[in-house]
C-alpha cells in the first residue's frame, strides 16, 4: 500500500461512514437497535474527524505532531467504540454490535499504521512531475 496516502484513506473512511450515518440514520437505527440520536452523534463525529484528516492530508509537508495527534485520536476512538457497544448491548442487534466492533478494529488499525508511518506521512509529498519518473 502506498503509505503516504494513509491520511486520505482515513479521510475517505470517516466521510463515508459519517455521511451514511447521517443520511440513513432512521434505517440504520432500526437495523442496529440503537437510538437515532446515537447514530446522529456518531455520524457527526465521523464528519468532524474526516474534516480534520482532510485538512492534514492535503498539506505538504505535514507537521509530525499533527500526524501523531491523528494517530492517537484514531487509537483512542477504538475503545470508545467498544464502550459504546457495551452501553447499547441490551438493545443493539448483532449487526449493530458488529458494526461498532468493526469500526473499533478499523480505526484502531488505522491509528496504529499512522503512528508507525508518522515520519513518512510527515515528509513532503513528491511533486507530480517526480512521480512519473
Amino acid at each position: 500500500m502506498p503509505w503516504r496516502q494513509l491520511l486520505w484513506v482515513d479521510c475517505l473512511a470517516g466521510a463515508t461512514a459519517g455521511t451514511l450515518m447521517l443520511t440513513l440514520h432512521r434505517l440504520l437505527a432500526s437495523w442496529y437497535g440503537v437510538p437515532v440520536a446515537f447514530l446522529l452523534a456518531m455520524g457527526a463525529m465521523n464528519l468532524v474527524y474526516a474534516s480534520c484528516s482532510f485538512m492534514l492530508a492535503r498539506r505538504s509537508p505535514r507537521p509530525r505532531r499533527l500526524v501523531a495527534a491523528m494517530a492517537i485520536a484514531n487509537m483512542a476512538w477504538a475503545p470508545v467504540c467498544l464502550a459504546l457497544a457495551w452501553s447499547v448491548r441490551d438493545t443493539a442487534t448483532a449487526l449493530g454490535l458488529l458494526s461498532l466492533g468493526f469500526e473499533a478494529c478499523f480505526v484502531g488499525a488505522l491509528g496504529w499504521l499512522e503512528w508507525r508511518y508518522r515520519q513518512l506521512l510527515s515528509e513532503p509529498m513528491p511533486a507530480v512531475s517526480q512521480l512519473s519518473n
